[in-house]
């Protein structure tokens, strides 16, 4: 009987010190667990996770259009590729060409259709583009509909275009895709 006790102590303790760590701040070691989510790589470990994405209405449809992302740089010098369809059927590529394919949640694929409409892009991706400030930095290219936006992830650049980057945080969220 004190055996069963104290396994019912250690486990009520363990749940306990599991809760402290879920939080979004973590970097994840191992493929997120989506419910509608299918991986077949595991992601590097080491990414920040976005704490908050901005509210933004997702517009009369609530679909948004095809999202392509292009990572670029770092010290291993990356090429990957991830490309989400309107129905939220996404795939990454490396730059080996292996893939990966999943389906966003129903929940992401409206905050990324919010965040497709947020005019905010449109006035992102008519920033100029300039060099950045740091060697082996991760460059990020999105397109959203006719949106080209991008930035590099460097903090002596400055703070990254915002709806750029919850879109970048989003899509490397979602797809198991983590650059740091």
């Amino acid at each position: 009987m004190r055996l069963a006790s104290t396994t019912a102590v250690t486990v009520a303790f363990l749940a306990a010190l599991l809760t402290g760590c879920t939080s979004v701040d973590r970097a994840p070691t191992t493929t997120p667990t989506q419910p509608s989510a299918t991986t077949a790589t595991a992601p590097a470990t080491g990414t920040s996770q976005p704490t908050t994405a901005p509210t933004v209405s997702a517009g009369a449809s609530g679909v948004a259009p095809r999202v392509t992302l292009r990572i670029s740089g770092g010290f291993a010098g990356r090429g990957d590729s991830i490309v989400v369809e309107p129905d939220g059927q996404w795939t990454v590529t490396d730059r080996a060409g292996s893939r990966s394919l999943g389906r966003l949640t129903p929940a992401d694929q409206g905050i990324l259709a919010g965040l497709a409409a947020d005019p905010r892009l449109a006035t992102e991706a008519r920033r100029p583009t300039t060099a950045t400030n740091c060697s082996d930095a991760m460059n990020y290219r999105l397109t959203v509909a006719s949106n080209d936006t991008g930035y590099a992830d460097c903090p002596a650049d400055g703070t990254p275009p915002p709806a750029t980057q919850a879109v970048v945080k989003l899509l490397l969220r979602t797809t198991g895709t983590h650059t740091r």
